[in-house]
């Protein structure tokens, strides 16, 4: 029996089978046989979205192209296609996705089916931009859907965790290709709460990462610029230095708060201008556990420095930043951002250091700033909870009781999470 792991190692599994189809033909056969169905992309999940003991199957083979209508801005694209081939493929054709998160390794399928999500006022997440879907369901049969044909599953599937179907082809819209100059500075973190409501109306995107115990915070902005020739190539922080930072931390945990005031230096101004579909995702070598959570836009400044005061507080050995982004509100039933605009702060923890207890804790703060969390990122939502946070999840839940009645996608995570029964069909 194979055991899977998700990209950090803190997820594993036993599936029975581990299946790459290459045809329709042939992942009907898996889909109509087996018992339990999950779809994985790239594991970026930090919770159990994919775990299962039953059938596993990534799409990355399977049969399609990337196709383009210039004339709506629209693209549709293989389910199990990465965003890294998807972006170069839309380049190369005059076209960019609207928004992208800082990796770019996910499947087109796992980033929308989770609601993953850059920065920037005006911008949602990447399940926004979601015009229709093919999903293959439990008996193996295609189902198409959009907002005029079976408009309640489409408003189900554009967050859907894989509870719907194994979806197949995604119809985004996109944009003209465009540029991004990226700049990245160093100030004092009160200096850009200060700024922070300029920095975010003047600029498309807006973040930035600060250590708990640290005042300097790197402030990164990119807005679309002409192009200036070739890209240079820079990271927003060495990996073999920090590293090193995170292995002291775990053998030494009271040197955290010494050695994260020395990370960033006094003044720092990089700049840079590629490719937009460059210019978003940054190369992540060292692997971490993450926690994030979407707050009223209101609401993050004030949950950021509670929970950096907590740390200080308890000179907890948090070794990794936090990353500090906005996000526009929408109308998507599971969305974390529906009905409000967000402010998304997500906590980070070393691969090989202790986590748990403080996620537990640090969860804590954030539920009392009114949060939500993100799907794939580590929480301890119950049923519960999620229709306490989620009113529309009552309506999610009935299109997924209609179209997989046997909860054939449902592993015990989700089961859980959602309290799905299974009924004879």
């Amino acid at each position: 029996m194979t055991t899977w792991s998700n990209w950090s190692g803190s997820v594993e599994a036993k599936p029975a089978r581990v299946e790459k189809p290459k045809t329709y033909a042939e992942l009907a056969g898996l889909v109509r046989t087996a018992a339990k169905v999950r779809a994985v992309g790239a594991g970026h999940s930090f919770m159990p979205l994919c775990a299962t003991d039953g059938t596993l199957l990534s799409l990355s083979d399977l049969e399609g192209e990337i196709t383009v209508d210039a004339a709506t801005s629209r693209a549709s694209a293989p389910a199990g296609c990465s965003l890294a081939k998807l972006t170069e493929v839309l380049w190369q054709r005059g076209f960019s996705l609207i928004n992208q998160g800082d990796v770019n390794p996910q499947a087109l399928a796992g980033a929308i089916g989770t609601g993953t999500h850059g920065t920037g006022a005006k911008l949602g997440t990447l399940s926004t931009a979601a015009r229709a879907f093919e999903i293959m369901t439990h008996d193996g049969s295609i189902v198409t859907c959009s907002p005029t044909e079976n408009a309640d599953l489409f408003e189900a599937q554009r967050l859907s965790l894989g509870l719907m179907g194994v979806a197949t082809r995604i119809e985004i819209d996109v944009l003209p290709a465009y540029h991004l100059e990226e700049r990245l500075e160093v100030y004092r973190l009160d200096e850009i709460a200060e700024r922070w409501e300029q920095l975010a109306a003047e600029n498309r995107h807006v973040e930035f990462f600060v250590f708990p115990y640290a005042d300097l915070a790197m402030l990164k902005i990119l807005h679309p610029k002409p192009s200036e020739g070739e890209m240079k190539e820079q990271r927003d922080m060495d990996d073999t230095a920090f590293r090193k930072v995170c292995d002291l931390c775990k053998r030494f945990p009271f040197l955290t708060p010494f050695l994260q005031r020395r990370l960033l230096p006094q003044e720092m101004k990089r700049r840079r201008v590629g490719p937009a579909y460059r210019i978003f995702p940054s190369e992540r070598t060292i692997k971490f556990e993450e926690m994030e959570y979407e707050l009223p836009r209101a609401n993050g400044w004030s949950a950021l420095r509670e929970v950096i005061a907590w740390i200080r507080k308890k000179r907890l050995p948090v070794s990794f930043p936090f990353e500090f982004r906005i996000v526009a509100a929408d109308d998507i039933w599971l969305s974390p951002f529906k009905g409000r605009e967000g402010a998304s702060i997500s906590m980070h923890q070393y691969h090989r250091m202790a986590w748990q207890d403080i996620f537990r804790e640090a969860e804590t703060i954030f539920r009392a700033h009114d949060g939500r969390p993100h799907w794939a990122k580590r929480h301890t939502l119950t049923t519960a909870d999620v229709h306490a946070l989620y009113p529309d999840a009552a309506k999610f839940c009935a299109v997924r009781d209609r179209i997989d009645p046997g909860a054939k996608f449902a592993n015990a995570h989700l089961t859980q999470l959602f309290g799905i029964e299974a009924k004879a069909g």
